[in-house]
């Protein structure tokens, strides 16, 4: 059984931090240094965590606890104005990240107005790139019941809708609600506002859990760790400077190098013996042509085409 855990801490002795988790097996998930400081995501065997914790504090560091690693996840408002971003979607989305999930922000074109709100396909299909979405709708009861019916109901992930008053008859249109935030101008710092971001955390990770059932059930053919493994070391992507150029998700990987220069050689790049075109379905991202997708096949998928290719 492997855990997820994450190293918070100074970049002093961290070569002997990524040196261990590569001698107990374990795989970096993502690091982002900044300045002298530097946070590391692993995933390591349960039974090497403390070797790995007592390493983490000798360097002077602290582990937490990342229930949301290795996921991405949208924070959508209905617009990027001042109006309807307001501070608890930043909030909100900084506390995913301490969870270890890599968060977007993002807003609709046409999301305001409680009669004219619309959600185009295209948002739609850029939202479903990721692991899971929370809608942060506003402080008036019917306006969010509408818009919810208006907005959430096309969208095919897991979401989380975030709101002001509880609404009602909209349990359809997500997989969990969290009301009692709603818009304000001020940051989310007192003991009740900590415990709502909490509870969004716990509801995302709820949503997620499930979706990870799913997947127990018919698992990837290879885990999104080994495909990450494997293109670390690919010079595109080793040269870019996009911050966290691969991403993971659940069933996959978004890669930000352009699509049409790369995605014919990562293709051909093997893994346990097949091309990576073979078992991954890799698209260009929605949202814009310089990342791509990297979707993994399920093993009952890969084994109905092997299948279909005997016959043939």
């Amino acid at each position: 059984m492997y855990e997820v855990i994450m190293y918070d801490g100074g970049i002093y002795r961290s070569d002997e931090l990524f040196e261990l988790i590569e001698d107990v097996g374990g795989v970096v998930l993502m690091k982002n240094r900044s300045a002298q400081m530097l946070t590391v995501t692993m995933s390591i065997p349960s039974e090497d965590r403390e070797v790995v914790e007592a390493l983490c504090k000798d360097i002077g560091g602290q582990v937490r606890e990342v229930p949301l690693a290795g996921t991405e996840i949208a924070i959508v408002g209905p617009t990027l104005g001042r109006h309807h971003m307001p501070h608890p979607i930043c909030d909100i989305a900084e506390y995913l990240r301490r969870c270890g999930a890599v968060t977007v922000v993002m807003g609709l074109s046409r999301g305001r107005g409680k009669n004219t709100s619309q959600i185009s396909l295209a948002e739609t299909s850029t939202i479903d790139e990721y692991d899971a979405c929370v809608f942060m709708l506003g402080n008036f009861k019917a306006c969010v019941e509408t818009k919810a019916e208006l907005l959430l109901s096309k969208i095919n992930i897991p979401t989380v809708l975030v709101c002001g008053p509880k609404p009602e008859g909209i349990d359809h249109t997500c997989d969990a609600i969290v009301y009692g935030v709603g818009r304000k101008a001020s940051r989310m710092r007192e003991a009740a506002d900590r415990a709502k971001l909490e509870e969004v955390a716990d509801r995302i990770e709820e949503v997620l859990d499930d979706k990870k059932k799913a997947l127990e059930e018919d698992p990837p053919f290879v885990h999104p760790s080994e495909i990450k493994a494997l293109l670390e070391n690919y010079e595109p992507i080793d040269m870019c400077l996009r911050p966290a150029p691969l991403v993971m998700h659940l069933d996959g990987l978004r890669a930000k190098i352009p699509y049409d220069e790369y995605h014919r050689e990562i293709e051909d790049m093997m893994v346990y013996g097949r091309r990576l075109g073979e078992v991954c379905e890799i698209t260009p991202s929605k949202i814009n042509d310089s990342s791509m997708l990297i979707r993994i096949k399920t093993r009952s998928q890969v084994a109905y085409e092997d299948a279909l290719k005997a016959k043939q």
